[in-house]
């Protein structure tokens, strides 16, 4: 299939300098677009290959997954309303990020996307209380909650557990799976490692686990 200008007689289709004229015009046209658009594709499929690749293997660690409780770390000297703070816990290579809500909750979550990994952004100025965002599917989480508001994700997101001390330090303390509360997951990481600290939070079962049965006397 041609195309011809209809006022100007057609050039020989055959003829060398009409086809490379055609190629010059056709290149000079697209090749910004194809170059953008190829380099697009490239880095995004080749971060959703890994990512994707990496869930469905189950090599990729997840926030809660730890069966004891991890070391709390300072993640901050303080964290101010409307702020937010990328940090990286239990791991060296666990994304995590601290929001601090305008009425002073502090909410700390995984900073994986529970679609295909991609990095999860806070965006304050959207809604009451700000979102979290994952641009590469146009996953949304609420900022409160960490539970799923737009896009694909399956699952909200695995929580942080924060505290602040008197000094208004920020320390990250323990971790929690998706769909468990912060004190859920707390509960379980200690009370395997830290029966005491589980029984004065009131974990469940905490004072029976932290009890050593008795043994009876030998007659």
């Amino acid at each position: 299939m041609s195309v011809t200008d209809p006022e100007r007689p057609a050039s020989d289709p055959h003829s060398d300098a009409a086809q490379e004229a055609l190629h010059d015009r056709i290149a000079a046209d697209s090749l910004t677009t194809r170059r953008d658009y190829l380099r697009i594709v490239a880095t995004v499929s080749g971060g959703l290959a890994v990512g994707g690749v990496g869930v469905a293997a189950g090599i990729l660690h997840r926030h809660g997954d730890e069966e004891g409780a991890p070391e709390p770390k300072k993640i901050a000297d303080g964290l101010l309303p409307g702020e937010s703070l990328a940090f990286r816990y239990p791991g060296s290579e666990d994304r995590a990020v601290a929001v601090r809500l305008e009425d002073g909750t502090l909410a700390g979550y995984s900073a994986v996307c529970t679609h295909l990994a991609c990095a999860v952004l806070w965006r304050k100025e959207r809604g009451s209380e700000g979102e979290l965002y994952c641009p590469c599917h146009e996953g949304v989480f609420n900022a409160r909650t960490g539970e799923v508001t737009a896009g694909p994700p399956p699952r909200g997101l695995p929580k942080v557990v924060l505290v602040e001390e008197t000094d208004g330090s920020v320390w990250a303390i323990g971790t929690a799976r998706s769909g468990e509360s912060a004190r859920e997951g707390l509960c379980r990481q200690l009370a395997g490692e830290r029966p005491e600290l589980a029984d004065r939070l009131g974990c469940p079962g905490a004072s029976a686990r932290g009890t050593a049965p008795q043994r009876s006397e030998r007659t």
